[in-house]
């Protein structure tokens, strides 16, 4: 075994630039075989580690990621791509050994085009640091996940990320305007930057979400967007999680767009508010754009919810929240102690069916955590998505990890009964995997089919998104 891990290190060591970007050393291996899944944070407590590569390989540029992955095609050798790792559904570990690809050197802001309102970065350039340097120059991506400071450009291609502006500006698929990939024999896939293009199916959408399946993003061109004049901020309560998931369905029936909509049951409001005593269900609620205009959607917006009983009750409960909108401390003092328990799980469906998947979840769930706390966000004209958090003790570790894999398949299971979606936006990786083929229905033949086209080796982060083992 000795010698085979030798003889690894050499092969990949003679694809890449220098010996410092390969790594097979027991902290490299360790580092690589966690992500921020609750579930990974209970194996590093209880000292397990299922998801182990063999070698980490760090590559400069897209042909040192060409090279790595022509190799193992031809060698059979497992390629898991990783970004900064803060995936919480344990996307880039992997569970058949060989390589992680760690993109993070990859983190060079090619362009700004102020002109055409496109950025391209490498795929490895963390969404914080691109995000502060456009407001340098005014201008910002209007994508806004609370991983930001933890997460890359390209893992937002990869995991179909969203964030917390986008009921106004869309997901990442709405952001996504190019990109560069390499497929599993080595190929350079690269698209066009043009606005739109009717010459056959849009292959942005053949990445966006493939978790690496399909292939490796390398860079990434995004919309941008100049900094708002101004930006408006209110906070309305209700008198029920009813009566506010339809003010949130009629603002968006008005063709309103708020870039900041989030509503949260009595349990989390009262996180939300930073008040424990706080008896509402409440609504945080932004508009920003011209002046003029941002005024006057934050009044129609008023008069919608005033019409469904919302009473405003000023800006500071969102402004406050906005201070906050990054930390995961919180879920993380939960996690980070071997018997806490805690977890985010977020799924979507349409208006008509959204409250029997709140109301199923919720209920089942409330035997396996202390607290369960729900809000609705990522809002639609056609339905919204919802969180679920779960907080919790338990007795120890093991036990802790038994009942956050138990709430996984408790919730899981509410999704598919109501016919809601078993994810939003965190992805599926090893948290929903089981649940894929029930999720997908025939379409996860179709894909299977486009996997074997393209990765006929299984090769490409093998196993997730339902499709088949190795």
């Amino acid at each position: 075994m000795k010698n085979e891990a030798l003889d690894l290190l050499a092969e990949l060591k003679a694809l890449v630039g220098s010996a410092d970007q390969v790594d097979v050393t027991a902290q490299g291996i360790a580092d690589h075989s966690y992500d921020w899944w609750p579930v990974a944070a209970k194996w590093r407590q209880n000292g397990k580690m299922p998801c182990k590569p063999d070698a980490v390989v760090y590559p400069g540029n897209v042909d040192e990621v060409s090279r790595v992955l022509a190799w193992a095609n031809d060698n059979s050798v497992p390629v898991t791509p990783w970004g900064l790792g803060s995936s919480v559904t344990g996307q880039p570990l992997t569970e058949y050994g060989g390589v992680t690809l760690d993109l993070s050197r990859m983190d060079k802001i090619i362009k700004v085009d102020v002109e055409n309102l496109i950025v391209r970065a490498e795929a490895g350039v963390m969404g914080g640091d691109l995000e502060d340097h456009l407001q340098t120059l005014g201008y910002t991506l209007n994508h806004s996940p609370q991983s930001l400071y933890r997460s890359t450009v390209g893992g937002w291609f990869a995991t179909r990320a969203t964030g917390q502006l986008s009921s106004r500006y869309g997901g990442i698929e709405d952001l996504a305007y190019s990109f560069t990939a390499v497929l599993a024999d080595g190929t350079i896939l690269e698209t066009v930057d043009l606005p739109r293009m009717a010459v056959g199916p849009d292959l942005r959408h053949l990445m966006i979400g493939c978790e690496g399946a399909m292939g490796v993003i390398t860079e990434v061109a995004l919309k941008i967007f100049p900094l708002p004049e101004t930006r408006l901020n209110e906070t309305i309560t209700f008198p029920t999680v009813e009566v506010g998931k339809d003010a949130m369905r009629a603002i968006m029936a008005a063709n309103l767009r708020p870039a900041l909509l989030r509503f949260y049951d009595v349990a989390e409001a009262r996180h939300a508010m930073q008040d424990k005593d706080f008896a509402s269900p409440v609504m945080f609620v932004g508009t920003e754009g011209m002046d003029a205009v941002a005024k006057a959607e934050m009044e129609a917006v008023r008069n919608v919810c005033a019409k469904l009983g919302g009473k405003p009750i000023g800006p500071k409960g969102t402004e406050g929240w906005i201070t906050r909108r990054y930390d995961f401390s919180t879920i993380e003092g939960f996690v980070m102690r071997p018997e806490g328990v805690a977890e985010t799980i977020e799924i979507s469906n349409n208006w008509e069916r959204i409250m029997d998947t709140y109301d199923l979840m919720t209920e089942r769930l409330a035997p396996y955590a202390d607290e369960v706390l729900g809000h609705f966000s990522h809002v639609y004209s056609t339905g919204v998505s919802l969180y679920v958090i779960l907080l919790g003790e338990a007795e120890n570790g093991e036990e802790s990890e038994a009942r956050i894999k138990k709430m996984w398949e408790v919730a899981m299971e509410a999704s598919l009964e109501t016919g809601a979606s078993i994810s939003h936006h965190h992805g599926s990786g090893l948290a929903r995997n089981p649940y894929v083929g029930r999720a997908l229905g025939s379409g996860l033949d179709v894909m299977q089919r486009i996997k074997d086209a393209l990765d006929p080796n299984n090769t490409l982060n093998p196993g997730k998104l339902g499709l088949r083992r190795p």
